[in-house]
């Protein structure tokens, strides 16, 4: 891990070198995004989550590239991650905003803005989100399933918290503990 963050240190202080031409006007403004997030997940990796977050940030302030929108993505997520973490959702919520503004189809942010409200409490607006990532992946993530189908039941969409969970058990059929957290009380919610 370390020669890898040593390596794309390298890698971005060459770049920085070979772009500082006096006569460019963005010599200064110039970042390496692939190599910023590089960094910041081999700093994740090993712990050091205050100085990804310091790389991540640069990447977040970084002009927008379309050449690089994997890597923007990447790094804007992995920053969000840190702000929920941290209990930051405004801030969060502002670069999964950039992230679904650039990708519609990212369902890691919907699955984050999904997280977010349900941590305020807003299940209508998680389950919003959650079934934008749960189409993303094709209804086939039981994870992604369980959570659309928990905020389902607590916005009181009985009907849908059982067929969401009817379809994880039938492609999971052993995934714990949907039947007895959700689709046992949706339901009992049903009956009279």
């Amino acid at each position: 891990m370390e020669k890898a963050l040593t390596k794309f240190y390298e890698i971005m202080t060459n770049d920085q070198s070979s772009s500082m031409d006096p006569s460019s006007p963005t010599a200064s403004e110039k970042v390496n995004v692939p190599c910023l997030v590089g960094m910041a997940t081999a700093l994740q990796m090993m712990k050091q989550t205050p100085k990804a977050r310091n790389h991540l940030k640069r990447v977040a302030k970084a002009p927008y590239n379309q050449d690089e929108a994997e890597e923007f993505e990447r790094g804007w997520l992995l920053l969000a991650d840190i702000y929920i973490s941290g209990g930051k959702f405004d801030l969060a919520q502002d670069l999964l905003k950039k992230a679904l503004q650039a990708n519609k189809a990212c369902g890691r942010a919907w699955e984050f803005m999904g997280l977010i409200y349900e941590k305020e409490q807003s299940y209508r607006d998680a389950a919003d989100c959650y079934e934008n990532a749960w189409r993303l992946v094709n209804e086939s993530d039981p994870g992604i399933g369980y959570k659309l189908a928990f905020n389902y039941l607590k916005a009181k969409r009985h009907v849908s918290a059982i067929n969401v969970c009817q379809k994880v058990l039938s492609q999971h059929a052993l995934y714990p503990n949907i039947r007895k957290d959700i689709l046992d009380k949706a339901r009992a919610s049903l009956r009279p």
